[in-house]
Parts: C-alpha cells; sequence; structure tokens
C-alpha cells in the first residue's frame, strides 16, 4: 500500500503535465507531434503508434505494413508526409491509411534520428559523427554539421534551433540550426533518451519538451516452476516524459527536472568491541545549499542536535557525556531537499588567460592532505603524461579525466587504496577513481576536493516509497579561476573500454545527487575540539548508519529561486 503523501507535499501537487505511457509499446526510438496527437516509432515491434497525451489510448496506424518499421528509428511529420529511418535509408509516405514507405536516400552509415523543416531534411549518424543536411526537392546534400556527443542522437527542429537527445550522454542540445553551434545542453531526469518532440500547451500556450526513454529493467519474477520460486529476469520499459530546463546564460549553467525529496540519515549505535568515550562530540555533516540544490528544512532523529557553521558548512553535532558499548541509540538528521540536474555551459574558450588562483586554495587544495600519493613515481609520472603540453584549464582536467578512465576499470573492495596502488592495479572504486583524479589535478596545479555523499536511487515515477541506496558515493569539484567551483564525476562516465567517453558529468551533476557540506568531513569523532584517530575508534565500529530517501514531487526549475 503506498502512503499518503506528506500534508506539507499537497500545495505542490498535482504536476501540469504527465507521464505517458503507450500501451503494449517495448522500445520506442521517435516520437514527433501534429497537434495535439503524438506519434511514436516502436522499433521493436516495427508499430507506428498515434497516441492520446491524456489518457495514453494507442492505436496501430500501419497494421498492414509493420514489418517495414521493424527496427527504425527517427520519425518526423511534415504536412501529411511521414518520414522515418531504418538502418541506412530514409524513407517517405503519405500519412494515410495506405501508408506505402519509398526510399528517399541512402546513407553510408546507419541514419538514426530526422527532422523536416519545409524543404529542409535533418538526418543524424552516429557512425558518422554529423547531421546530415539534404535539400527535400533535388534529394542531395547540402550541408553537414558536427554532433555534439558521442550516442544515438534523434533530432526534432524548433523554429532556427535543432534540438536532439543523446542516449550515452543521457543530454539534450540545443544548437543553432545554420551554424551548428551548441547554444546550452540539459541533463535529462532519466537515461537513455531516444526520441523528442515538442508540443504546445492548449491552455499555457507554452511549449513543453517531451523526451522519449527506452531501457531493460531489472525485476523480481515469480516464477512456480523454480526453486526457489523468485528469480532474476528484464523487461522492456518506454514511457515519454516532459523535459522542464531553465537556461542561465549569464552565469553559464542549465538545470533540468527537479524533485523534492526527504532524505535522512541515522546512526544506529551498535559497537563491535567495549568502548568508554566521555565529552565525545559525534559530527555529521548537513546537506549543503548550492545552484542546484536547496534545503527546506532539517530535524533531528532520536536525540537532539546543536546546528553549527564550520567553515562556513553547516554540521549537525550530537554530544554525549559517557559513551560505552552496552547503550543503544539512534540518532542522525532528516532533510527536505530541492534537487535539480545541473549542466555548467562552458567551452575551451573559458579556460584560457584565468586569474591567478586564491593563496588560501592553494595552501588547501594543491597539497597532499588526504593520502593521495602525490610524491610517488608513478604518480607524478602520470600527472605528466595525462596533460602533455596542454595549459587550458579545462583541457587540462578534461585530458586527466581521460586519461584515468583509460587506466582505471570500476570494482569494489573492501577497503580504499592510495591512488599509486589504485592506478598500478587498474581497478578502483569511486573513492579510489577520485584520488587519482584528485592527485593528478592538484599536481597540474588545478584546485580540487571531495565532495559527495550519497545518490538517492534514480527511481523519479516511484513517489512516496522508501527507496534505500546501496552504497555511499563521492565525486569531485575542481576550482575554475574567475568562476568557482566546478563538478565533476568520479567514475560513472566511464562506460566505454577506451572510450570515447561521454562528457555528461563533466561539469554537471543529475538530480539524484545529494550533496553535503564541502570541504569538511562528512562525519567524525571529537573528544575536546580534537578529531579522535581511526586507530582508537572507528564509526563504521560503533554504529551502523541507515540512510533513506522519499521522493515526493517533480519540479520546474523555472520556479528554482535565487537566494
Amino acid at each position: 500500500m503506498i502512503p499518503d503523501p506528506p500534508l506539507s507535499v499537497l500545495p505542490h501537487l498535482p504536476k501540469k503535465s504527465r507521464t505517458i505511457r503507450p500501451i503494449a509499446a517495448a522500445i520506442i526510438r521517435g516520437i514527433t507531434f501534429q497537434g495535439d496527437k503524438l506519434y511514436a516509432l516502436d522499433s521493436t515491434n516495427g508499430y507506428l503508434l498515434e497516441i492520446d497525451p491524456i489518457t495514453d489510448n494507442t492505436t496501430i496506424l500501419n497494421h498492414h505494413c509493420w514489418q517495414d518499421f521493424v527496427g527504425a528509428t527517427g520519425l518526423a511529420i511534415a504536412g501529411d508526409t511521414l518520414w522515418f529511418t531504418r538502418n541506412e535509408d530514409v524513407y517517405f509516405c503519405a500519412l494515410n491509411e495506405e501508408i506505402k514507405p519509398q526510399r528517399f536516400i541512402s546513407l553510408h552509415h546507419p541514419a538514426n534520428g530526422i527532422a523536416v523543416l519545409n524543404s529542409t531534411v535533418y538526418i543524424t549518424s552516429m557512425r558518422d559523427g554529423c547531421i546530415f543536411i539534404f535539400s527535400r526537392e533535388t534529394r542531395r546534400e547540402i550541408t553537414r554539421l558536427y554532433l555534439p556527443g558521442i550516442g544515438i542522437e534523434n533530432i526534432t527542429v524548433k523554429g532556427e534551433e535543432l534540438w536532439l537527445c543523446d542516449d550515452d550522454e543521457q543530454s539534450v542540445y540545443c544548437l543553432d540550426r545554420a551554424t551548428g553551434e551548441l547554444k546550452f545542453n540539459v541533463l535529462t531526469p532519466f537515461e537513455n533518451p531516444t526520441g523528442l518532440a515538442f508540443h504546445q500547451d492548449k491552455t499555457t500556450g507554452e511549449e513543453i519538451l517531451y523526451v522519449a526513454y527506452a531501457y531493460a529493467e531489472p525485476y523480481i519474477r515469480d516464477n512456480p516452476n523454480a526453486n526457489p520460486n523468485h528469480e532474476l529476469q528484464y523487461r522492456d520499459r518506454t514511457f515519454i516524459h516532459p523535459l522542464y530546463f531553465h537556461y542561465n546564460p549569464a552565469e553559464k549553467y542549465a538545470r533540468s527536472n527537479g524533485f523534492l525529496l526527504e532524505m535522512s540519515y541515522t546512526e544506529e549505535l551498535s559497537p563491535l568491541d567495549p568502548v568508554e568515550l566521555e565529552d565525545l562530540e559525534w559530527r555529521i555533516a548537513l546537506p549543503a545549499e548550492t545552484q542546484r540544490q536547496k534545503v527546506r528544512q532539517v530535524e533531528p532523529i532520536g536525540l537532539p542536535f546543536e546546528e553549527r557553521i564550520i567553515d562556513g558548512q553547516r554540521i549537525a553535532v550530537f554530544k554525549f557525556e559517557k559513551l560505552n558499548s552496552e547503550q543503544r541509540y539512534i540518532f542522525g538528521w532528516k532533510a527536505l531537499l530541492e534537487v535539480w540536474g545541473i549542466k555548467y555551459q562552458f567551452g575551451p574558450q573559458d579556460g584560457e588567460n584565468v586569474p591567478e588562483m586564491p593563496s588560501e586554495y592553494c595552501d588547501r587544495y594543491l597539497v597532499d592532505n588526504d593520502n593521495l600519493a602525490m610524491d610517488k613515481e608513478n604518480i607524478q609520472r602520470a600527472a605528466k603524461d595525462a596533460i602533455g603540453d596542454e595549459t587550458n584549464v579545462l583541457r587540462k582536467m578534461y585530458n586527466i579525466r581521460n586519461y584515468v578512465y583509460d587506466r582505471l576499470s570500476y570494482g569494489i573492495k573492501p577497503h580504499i587504496d592510495t591512488p599509486d596502488v589504485a592506478l598500478a592495479r587498474g581497478v578502483g572504486s569511486c573513492g579510489e577513481y577520485l584520488g587519482v583524479l584528485l592527485a593528478l589535478a592538484r599536481l597540474n596545479g588545478i584546485a580540487s576536493r571531495t565532495v559527495g555523499r550519497y545518490k538517492c536511487p534514480a527511481k523519479p515515477l516511484e513517489k512516496f516509497i522508501p527507496l534505500e541506496p546501496d552504497f555511499n558515493h563521492v565525486w569531485m569539484e575542481f576550482f575554475l579561476p574567475g568562476f568557482g567551483w566546478l563538478p565533476m564525476e568520479s567514475n560513472p562516465d566511464d562506460i566505454n573500454e577506451g572510450g570515447p567517453y561521454p562528457t555528461r558529468f563533466f561539469m554537471g551533476l543529475a538530480w539524484y545527487h545529494a550533496e553535503m557540506a564541502k570541504g569538511v568531513p562528512f562525519e567524525k569523532l571529537y573528544i575536546q575540539d580534537a578529531p579522535i584517530p581511526k586507530e582508537k575508534v572507528s564509526i563504521g565500529e560503533l554504529a551502523i548508519n541507515h540512510v533513506c530517501f522519499t521522493i515526493l514531487d517533480e519540479l520546474d526549475p523555472n520556479d528554482f529561486t535565487e537566494e
């Protein structure tokens, strides 16, 4: 039974648009609107679908020629003509009861997406890495533009702009239609976007961008013929969801779909060994205020805490006059957070001729103060090899990231090794990726720091259900003089052996990242303002932590208010 939403959330419901779930669709790979009618291609079944976006009522239009559409991807409608791509071919046909596809042109490599405006046809091809622009009348190529991402990209046209979605990049791009220049890009709230289209809301007049998604969902199947009867299976999931975004050109970032989360972090005191401590302060960082995260409220769980500002960050301090292994407590905090996806829009030109680094950052974020093995020969050699002769700050950081991705593969271990050991081994957890990235960045004069701490399970359609992450997570921020700190994920973009690697989380974070206080330890024990060494007693030996997220509502980034 799904619980009722908290009373504090009710004023924010309902949303102005809804998730569209076409009936019987397996994998949607292209969508387009004509008036209020939504059309979609089911690539697996070969269905050309007409969908009512209000009721999800679904009709198969090509019931007599569905075989011609199996494997089709891009979809466009211009006037009464329907266009689609399949393999290397581009087809068109009249949008009527007959639907008899005719070949328009063939490319040397697969055509992925298509858009049509007046007499111009735009075709994307991942293998060619470009957008082909053809004349509708002559069927001759006019020119071509570069694709901005590395994955399969679908396309639509809106006025003087081209809009593309990229399944690997988890992003939507807005390009100048004439030059192909990137105006901005945003992260999508779900992975694997496979199609996009604009639709004008009749009530508000607002143009809403809808994005299709398709992926294989793991689930537990009850199989009566097996023993045990529960088994892991996968099933196709596909749907269409509105993408909300807000581009701030002055501050050079774009926000996308946000969510209202309830997050709780608690410790259950359960010592493994006898312990006796007096005048103990148990400090736990509170969520941070950033350009993509706002804290509505924080309240204690189990025991009261004193809120303290340390290095400009909010910290919850739990005090124990005496604490021993016979006692049992649950204590922590619960926070109501607004979180958004964010993507910073800096280009290589922003990394040239930057101002001097603030001196206080040099003393704190360019030194080895976290077991980074910056004095080890293999780390120092890697720092030189990673950047070569590059002097641009952003290109240096990008090259360091790719160098680390080329040499590490993701794997989890019981403990975190120092960067020299992880780099030599070639396998690392998120914390070990991060250690190597920090060491190489700092040795190259780029101030960098550890940030994190948890990711909400990426299930934004599962509202009011407690979600528990399996692991904690850390990523990094690097400092761009003249602007400030920029985020970069530690390992999630390392998805292709040997590259190319997506840049979705290079200067970007998804909505599900929960940012804790920065530049200070997330959790630490103190006696008389002195930190207790881990060798004496560690938090992991004293308590079991419990982390829980509940998604309460979806938010429009245009409603985000700056402090």
